[in-house]
């Protein structure tokens, strides 16, 4: 079982009968599944909408959302507080709510009114289009910046270049804040890599980098979602050590990265390629790569 199949089992009954009476290759392209109290649960795969029948009740979003955390809300309190949580196989599921906010920050979503649940999906060889540009004609490894809109397959992305580097006997390091890219799970991780990928897990990104360069001796580091000033100093440092960085973050041209905490590293050449992906025609398209 697959770990997509336990969210599914995670729903009411007649919603797991509904998913299960859905064409098997419908059901292996579900990348999202939006629930919202009173409505219908929606399905997304590829670019196709699915409307299930009934509608779900607050009462069914707080069973759904216990499920999902096995009943273990205080290891997820802090990052519900976010907006999100991230569970077993690196699935993300946000959250929409009534925010409680103290002191001018969010403490806590309550009255849980919809759920977002998204695939972290494994696709084994994707970063083969983009294997040549992480080394440079001399065989060393460079740094790179994947840029996308949500949804465009950056994690997934990611994911792959840390099994494909680490597979050329590179020592890889990954920084995964957010729990989404190796998917660990007591120590475990969801996906494959190969044997020298080291994965610091819940820890953020900047400190990740500045303790995995000192106690793991990386090659390259990988991480993502980058973008404030924190980051910038993070991976102007690993430079300075001598360790590569490939990182992603959100935004769809190069406009986009001049309002962000990260542009001085952009705009000071610390990147050897800037790449762009895009969901046109499908998840993942290499829009445009350019020069750092």
């Amino acid at each position: 079982m697959n770990h997509f199949e336990k969210v599914f089992q995670c729903f009411p009954i007649e919603v797991q009968r509904q998913i299960g009476g859905l064409a098997s290759e419908i059901q292996e392209e579900i990348n999202e599944i939006r629930v919202y109290r009173g409505k219908p649960v929606q399905l997304y795969a590829g670019k196709n909408q699915y409307l299930l029948k009934g509608y779900i009740t607050g009462g069914q979003i707080h069973s759904l959302l216990n499920n999902l955390m096995k009943f273990s809300y205080y290891a997820y309190e802090d990052d519900i507080a976010k907006g999100f949580i991230t569970i077993d196989g690196g699935h993300r599921v946000g959250l929409c709510g009534k925010a409680v906010v103290e002191d001018g920050k969010v403490t806590l979503i309550r009255d849980i009114s919809s759920l977002n649940i998204r695939y972290s999906r494994e696709i084994i060889g994707c970063s083969d289009k983009i294997m040549p540009y992480v080394f440079n004609e001399q065989g060393n490894l460079c740094n790179l910046l994947i840029v996308s809109p949500p949804g465009c397959g950056k994690t997934t992305l990611l994911r792959d270049l840390a099994r494909n580097i680490s597979l050329q006997g590179i020592k890889v390091g990954i920084c995964d804040e957010r729990s989404e890219i190796a998917g660990m799970s007591g120590g475990i991780s969801a996906y494959t890599f190969g044997n020298a990928v080291d994965v610091l897990d819940g820890c953020p990104k900047a400190s990740a980098m500045q303790m995995m360069v000192r106690a793991m001796s990386p090659q390259l580091l990988i991480t993502d979602e980058i973008g404030t000033k924190a980051d910038a100093d993070a991976i102007r440092n690993c430079s300075g050590s001598g360790v590569k960085v490939i990182c992603s973050m959100h935004g769809s041209c190069m406009e986009d990265l001049k309002k962000t905490g990260v542009w001085e590293i952009v705009e000071g050449n610390s990147f050897d390629y800037i790449i762009f992906l895009t969901d046109q025609p499908v998840i993942g398209t290499v829009k445009e790569i350019c020069h750092g």
